[in-house]
């Protein structure tokens, strides 16, 4: 990570993402050429702001947290470029969905519902 993205902190509901990078190259080994790569929607949350502030003056903190993994939309954010590096600046709302690992206790819980 580089080191501005480090000093990069997001105001408010904001969140900083980086957006995966599209497979290069199908499982059989053939080659694929830029122009049939398509825009990744799953990025990494790199820094995330403290939240929104609603009308009384209480901050409503962020969905997510450093290092989650995230599902964009297709069209939206800000684009920005630290260090030669592509970011994608979105606010927490527009985030679709944050995918989690299922563990022992979450299956567990499934089950019994």
């Amino acid at each position: 990570m580089a080191a501005a993205v480090k000093n990069f902190i997001p105001l408010f509901d904001r969140v900083l993402v980086s957006r995966a990078v599209a497979a290069t190259k199908t499982k059989g080994g053939i080659m694929l050429p830029e122009s049939s790569q398509k825009k990744m929607n799953e990025a990494v949350v790199v820094a995330c702001g403290p939240g929104a502030v609603d009308s009384d003056g209480d901050v409503i903190p962020v969905s997510v947290a450093v290092g989650d993994k995230v599902l964009l939309p297709e069209y939206g954010g800000t684009k920005l470029t630290l260090d030669d590096e592509d970011f994608l600046l979105i606010r927490d709302s527009e985030i679709l969905g944050k995918f989690v690992k299922v563990t022992q206790s979450r299956r567990h819980y499934d089950e019994e519902q």
